[in-house]
């Protein structure tokens, strides 16, 4: 099966020709989410703002959600955390 090809209980949504797709499992916390791309002085990259973070790491790559226990993770991407 190929990576863009949704299982069975997928969520799937395309907008303005970009498909998005989401297991059960991590749909929970992506309930809500607005994703957006940003090109900026400092680079570019995805913007996301998620109503279910309670915090989330620097660079708003891991996040925790008000109900689910620990702390988000640091980044590995370089984002200084």
């Amino acid at each position: 099966m190929a990576l863009d090809e949704p299982r069975q209980n997928d969520a799937v949504s395309e907008t303005g020709g970009i498909k998005v797709i989401v297991d059960p499992q991590s749909l929970q916390y992506l309930e809500g989410a607005e994703v957006d791309y940003v090109d900026t002085m400092m680079g570019g990259g995805f913007k996301i703002q998620n109503p279910n973070a309670a915090s989330s790491c620097g660079c708003g790559q891991s996040f925790k959600t008000a109900k689910d226990g620990g702390s988000p993770s640091s980044c590995g991407g370089g984002c200084g955390n």
